[in-house]
């Protein structure tokens, strides 16, 4: 009994943690926030601010309104705080396969590649209040 009472504890615990990845993100240049939240049993990550220049060169890629794009689509849970998934580049009008990982509270890694491991480039983004 103890055990079983152990363990239910536990799993209503796991159950209960936040995910260290959700929340609003910022890219390097501070140019796009990005909230991360749950999609379904996925999650996704949908712009919710975007500076001048980051909204003219997505509109000169073909997305005339990028705040309310989703950039992290389909992302799976891969293993604790690392998640799989396709990011979508409006600057370019290009959805890639991409990795997203925690660092630490306050930041995330963001990782993506053209075809196989081809062309990959890394960003770490900066977590800002809500």
């Amino acid at each position: 009994m103890a055990v079983l009472a152990a363990l239910a504890a536990s799993s209503t615990a796991a159950a209960n943690t936040p995910e260290r990845s959700f929340g609003v993100w910022s890219n390097p240049k501070g140019s796009v926030h990005v909230r991360a939240e749950p999609c379904g049993d996925r999650m996704c990550g949908i712009v919710v601010w975007a500076n001048d220049k980051a909204k003219a060169d997505a509109a000169r890629g073909g997305s005339p309104q990028l705040v309310g794009v989703t950039l992290f689509r389909d992302f799976e849970r891969s293993r604790p705080d690392v998640w799989r998934g396709r990011v979508f580049v409006p600057d370019i009008g290009k959805t890639f396969t991409g990795t997203i990982s925690v660092i630490d509270a306050a930041h995330l890694e963001g990782k993506g590649c053209l075809l196989g491991r081809i062309g990959c480039r890394s960003q770490v983004w900066t977590r800002i209040a809500d």
